[in-house]
C-alpha cells in the first residue's frame, strides 16, 4: 500500500497545484465521473481485498437483527452483545417471547435499547407469524418488519441471501458525495443515482469497500488524505490531513495497527479479533 499511497499524493498534488496556478478546472462530464468512479471501486478492491460485513452473524436472522441493533452504534459494540443475546434467544421464536425487561438489559450496551428491544421483539414475532420462522429473501417483505429499512435490508440481502444491494451508511454517503458521485442527501436517492453508475453484480462488495475505506481511513472529522491510496482520483483531497507521516496517525484499524471490528472476523482479514465485552 505504501508506494500506492505515494503515487496518490504526487497525482493529487499536481492537480492541487494546477489549480493553484490559476489554470480554470473543466468540469467533469457525466462519463469521466462514471470511468472515475468505476477506477476507484476498483483501486479499492486492491486496497481491501478482504473487505467483508463487520457483524458477526451465522444465519439470515443473527445478521437481521445485529444490524438492527447496529443503529446509533458502532459494530463492534453489537459483535460485544451479540453473543449473550443469540444464546439466550437463538431463534425468532425465542426473541419473540422474551420478557421486554430481560431483553432490554442485555441489549443495553448498544443504546436506545428500550426501542430496539421493541422492534426486536416486533420482528421476531412477525417471522414467527407470517414468514414460518424463517427471515424472507425479498426486500418488499423485509422492509414490512418492524425497525428494518432500506439499509438493513440491503445488509441483509446482500449477505444472507447474495442478492445485491448498496448500503447507504453514514459512511458510504459522505464518501460518494466527497467523490462527488451524487450530491443527494437522501438515502434512497443516494442509492439510486450510486446504483445507475456499477453493475448490479458490484453493488454489495462496493458497499463494503466504501464503507471499510470510510471508517479506515476517509473520517468524517479529519480524512487522512496524506495516507490514502485513491487520494489522486479523489476531488475532495486536501479537505483532511494531507501530511503522510500525521495522515498515518489517523488510520484506524487494520491500517492502523489495531483490532477491527468483529470478534470473529473471515480467515483472510489481515487484522487481529476484537476483545469481547469487558476484557481489558
Amino acid at each position: 500500500m505504501g508506494e500506492q499511497v505515494v503515487r496518490s499524493k504526487k497525482k493529487a498534488a499536481n492537480r492541487s497545484t494546477g489549480a493553484a496556478a490559476g489554470k480554470p478546472a473543466k468540469p467533469e462530464s457525466h462519463l469521466a465521473m462514471v470511468r472515475r468512479a468505476r477506477r476507484i471501486n476498483r483501486e479499492l478492491a486492491e486496497v481491501y481485498p478482504y473487505a467483508h460485513p463487520e457483524l458477526d452473524f451465522r444465519n439470515p436472522f443473527e445478521l437481521l437483527v445485529a444490524t438492527v441493533l447496529s443503529a446509533q452504534t458502532t459494530d463492534l459494540r453489537v459483535n460485544q452483545t451479540t453473543p449473550a443475546l443469540f444464546a439466550a434467544y437463538p431463534t425468532p421464536e425465542d426473541m419473540a417471547a422474551a420478557v421486554p425487561e430481560k431483553l432490554e438489559e442485555t441489549i443495553r450496551p448498544t443504546g436506545f435499547f428500550r426501542a430496539k428491544a421493541r422492534s426486536l421483539m416486533g420482528l421476531s414475532a412477525a417471522l414467527r407469524d407470517d414468514f414460518g420462522g424463517e427471515v424472507p429473501g425479498r426486500l418488499e417483505d423485509l422492509v414490512k418488519l418492524p425497525g428494518v429499512g432500506r439499509k438493513t435490508a440491503n445488509v441483509v440481502l446482500g449477505n444472507a441471501f447474495g442478492v445485491p444491494g448498496i448500503t447507504v451508511d453514514t459512511h458510504f454517503g459522505r464518501l460518494v458525495r466527497r467523490w462527488k458521485w451524487t450530491e443527494q442527501e437522501d438515502p434512497e436517492k443516494v442509492e439510486a443515482e450510486t446504483a445507475a453508475i456499477f453493475p448490479k453484480s458490484e453493488w454489495t462488495m462496493l458497499s463494503h469497500r466504501v464503507v471499510f475505506h470510510g471508517r479506515r481511513i476517509c473520517h468524517s472529522r479529519k480524512p487522512a488524505c496524506g495516507a490514502c491510496p485513491i487520494a489522486h482520483l479523489c476531488p475532495s483531497y486536501g479537505e483532511g490531513e494531507t501530511d503522510p507521516e500525521k495522515a498515518k496517525k489517523l488510520l484506524k484499524y487494520e491500517m492502523g495497527g489495531y483490532p477491527g471490528q468483529r470478534l470473529s472476523p473471515p480467515p483472510d482479514y489481515p487484522g487481529s479479533p476484537a476483545p469481547p465485552l469487558g476484557a481489558g
